[in-house]
């Protein structure tokens, strides 16, 4: 596999990381992270600027890349300085939109910064199954009628508009999208564990309009579904920008800290726990390049690397985040030292649109599909 970037995407990957780290050092990612918003539109609004969104939508749709690399590129950069920004968010409720006869009106708001979008894919007990949807619409005189609840939406308050899935007569799926401040939506906002905010939505007889639904040219499901897979392909790349700042930081801890009278990086078993966690990190990368460079594939031939990078990545993010802790002793857990809230963020990603077991269940059951059909599938 070609781990080489071209010029292009060089460029892109530089240009997002400048911007990220000189405009987000710690101190002003905790701050930001902890406010009221969880995020700051004004930097929002100036990485839109620099084409940072664009660079998550093909040009077709207003944007400047869109390729599962474009993605990996700009998520990485996120990880390195724990940017709490809704760029996940975004993307998948973009790309959403970006399928729907919609697109042309709504998707350029959301690329220039201006309009803000979050999916409310889950609800609760439904296991990441995105397919196990209790909310329900129906069709009234003037529009229609919503009723249900979603669970743990980031940035739910803060959204111009969620991107809510229910059930229609004769149990098919639709899309609508849902102004968060719309009479009979209540929003239970709180903070995260990893900086930003969340929120549960209940939704108690809401009226929306007839456009409030998307319309699409193929089924609902299968378009959130393509759209999720995106969302996973960057969080596997903000997981890996994350472990290579953790990697470095803890080498660099290891050859500052004397103790007995020598930098704890020359004992011998320090360095062999650091080799290994290099080599597990560096397997993370590679599964997350090979899923970025699936993306665009169908279904069938998406699902298993994707899946498997996953995977790997939550079962890594464990590694990596208990590894970096206890090499840097106490230190590694307080509020004001960085290790302890990237090592918060790799376990939530563990977490973010389905865990180890959810994925390994999606592998296995993509794999015995693609046996079953003849497909071929590449395991690198």
């Amino acid at each position: 596999m070609d781990f080489e970037l071209s010029e292009t995407h060089q460029l892109l990957a530089d240009s997002a990381r400048r911007f990220l780290r000189d405009e987000l050092p710690f101190d002003e990612r905790m701050r930001i992270a902890t406010s009221r918003a969880g995020f700051s539109r004004q930097l929002w609004k100036r990485g839109a600027d620099l084409g940072l969104l664009a660079a998550l939508f093909d040009e077709d749709h207003g944007g400047l890349g869109g390729s599962g690399n474009d993605i990996a590129l700009i998520f990485q950069a996120i990880g390195q300085v724990l940017a709490p920004q809704p760029f996940l968010e975004s993307l998948i409720a973009g790309r959403i939109v970006a399928a729907s006869t919609a697109s042309e009106d709504i998707l350029p708001s959301v690329i220039a910064g201006d309009l803000l979008l979050s999916p409310a894919l889950y609800e609760r007990h439904t296991r990441y199954e995105l397919g196990q949807v209790t909310t329900f619409a129906e069709m009234s005189s003037d529009g229609w009628r919503l009723s249900g609840e979603k669970a743990v939406v980031r940035f739910a308050r803060q959204s111009a508009l969620l991107i809510v899935p229910a059930l229609t007569v004769g149990d098919e799926l639709g899309l609508f999208l849902v102004p968060p401040d719309q009479l009979g939506v209540t929003v239970r906002d709180y903070p995260l564990i990893d900086g930003g905010r969340g929120g549960e939505v209940v939704l108690r007889d809401v009226a929306l309009e007839r456009e409030a639904r998307l319309e699409f040219e193929r089924p609902a499901l299968e378009v959130i579904e393509s759209a999720v897979a995106a969302g996973i392909v960057g969080l596997c790349a903000e997981a890996v920008g994350i472990m290579d700042f953790v990697r470095d930081a803890t080498v660099d801890y290891l050859r500052t800290r004397v103790q007995f009278g020598q930098p704890i990086g020359t004992f011998q078993a320090l360095q062999h726990r650091m080799a290994t966690l290099a080599i597990e990190i560096e397997q993370a990368r590679s599964a997350m390049i090979n899923a970025a460079s699936r993306l665009a594939d169908n279904p069938s031939l998406r699902t298993p690397p994707i899946a498997a990078a996953k995977f790997t990545i939550d079962r890594v993010s464990t590694i990596v985040s208990e590894e970096a802790i206890q090499l840097h002793g106490a230190i590694g857990m307080t509020w004001d030292f960085p290790i302890g809230h990237y090592a918060k963020r790799l376990i939530m990603i563990g977490h973010s649109h389905g865990d180890e077991d959810h994925h390994l269940d999606q592998y296995i059951a993509a794999r015995q599909v693609t046996k079953v059909s003849g497909h071929a599938f590449d395991e690198a």
